[in-house]
């Protein structure tokens, strides 16, 4: 019973302060509770290693995990229900020389998703709904972890669904969130689920929209990029820091390059920035974010029509490397010059290897 209250209370604290994440990692002090709030690691407490153990055994139980396994890393999703809402949560255990670490990433369900509240320039989500209602291609989302490219799909999947009635289908892993309206299937590598043995199954089941949560190898690429010639809208993520890098990674992973040209519609590549602060001009505490209605937003760099084929055209080239798509440093800039973003997230995100 204390380890289901403990388990309840981290959680409905961490939903209020909008956290991304719970670590629970062992010291020689006992077990440390720490959230990601807009992506800094802040300490909340210390939790005996009895206490500690015990709520760790509880979550890997509630969510199907092997108890006894300690010495190998698990991952598992679980619903929670905490003041009349739903919080999705994904665990993830990694051993430890004490004890297991266990990592709580949160998808609250009353999370926003419209994509004029996730933007930081309303101009931008046009070009996002463009996108997500072509009929047919191919369209990429890349982006470091933690920059908000769950949140993004499904506000464009809800955009979509609201204007037409369609068999939209998912590929994720794991299902992060249930979605009223979708046939969203697992992977499940042990028994054979795969990527791209899941998007073969998904094929003959009649899909208008079809979502994969990752492109990660040659041989899923292949099947999406099949799939959106064949008369299918496909979503999916990649890892890519830039949207041209996007192109390049696609290219690596064997897809024909004449094949990527005909299918992909657009590239977005996202990140979250953190807004200037109303309250205090420097670090915020706990106290002050919680007053806080919005403390971050998106800016994509989006690339399209021309401008994508030109990326093409440029990578036939000894200099395709150096082909400069700045959206993102131009967003930054303006955020800036409208007063939304300090100086201090310039050095972060506008000088960083990731713009």
């Amino acid at each position: 019973m204390e380890a289901a209250w403990k388990l309840k209370q981290l959680v409905r604290e961490a939903a209020l302060l909008r956290a991304s994440d719970v670590h629970l990692i062992p010291e020689e002090r006992g077990v440390i509770v720490r959230y990601r709030l807009d992506g800094q690691l802040i300490d909340v407490e210390v939790l005996t290693h009895q206490l500690g153990r015990k709520l760790i055994s509880h979550m890997k139980f509630i969510a199907g995990m092997d108890i006894g396994e300690r010495r190998r890393p698990q991952n598992k999703r679980i619903e929670l229900q905490v003041d009349d809402i739903t919080i999705f949560i994904r665990l993830s255990t990694f051993p430890s020389a004490l004890i297991e670490t266990l990592v709580l990433r949160i998808f609250p369900y009353s999370k926003s998703d419209n994509l004029l509240e996730l933007a930081l320039f309303p101009s931008q989500v046009e070009y996002l709904q463009k996108l997500i209602h072509s009929p047919h291609g191919l369209i990429l989302i890349c982006g470091p972890t933690g920059a908000g490219k769950t949140t993004t799909l499904y506000s464009l999947l809800k955009d979509r669904m609201q204007h037409t009635k369609e068999n939209i289908m998912t590929l994720e892993d794991p299902v992060e969130r249930r979605e009223t309206g979708l046939l969203q299937m697992e992977i499940n590598e042990k028994a054979g689920v795969t990527y791209a043995a899941g998007l073969r199954s998904l094929l003959r089941h009649d899909p208008d929209l079809i979502v994969i949560g990752e492109i990660r190898d040659e041989e899923t690429a292949e099947i999406a990029v099949k799939a959106a010639m064949s008369g299918h809208l496909v979503i999916s993520s990649l890892h890519s820091s830039s949207t041209s890098g996007a192109v390049r990674r696609m290219l690596d992973l064997g897809v024909d390059a004449a094949d990527l040209q005909e299918v992909l519609h657009g590239v977005v590549a996202q990140r979250l920035i953190d807004l200037k602060c109303s309250f205090c001009t420097g670090k915020c505490s706990i106290h002050c974010k919680k007053r806080r209605n919005t403390r971050r937003k998106a800016l994509y760099e989006i690339l399209m029509e021309e401008e994508l084929q030109q990326v093409f055209h440029y990578l036939d080239t000894p200099h395709a490397s150096a082909y400069p798509v700045n959206n993102l440093r131009k967003q930054l800039r303006r955020g800036i010059a409208l007063g939304f973003i300090s100086e201090k997230e310039w050095m972060r995100l506008g000088k960083g290897a990731y713009v």
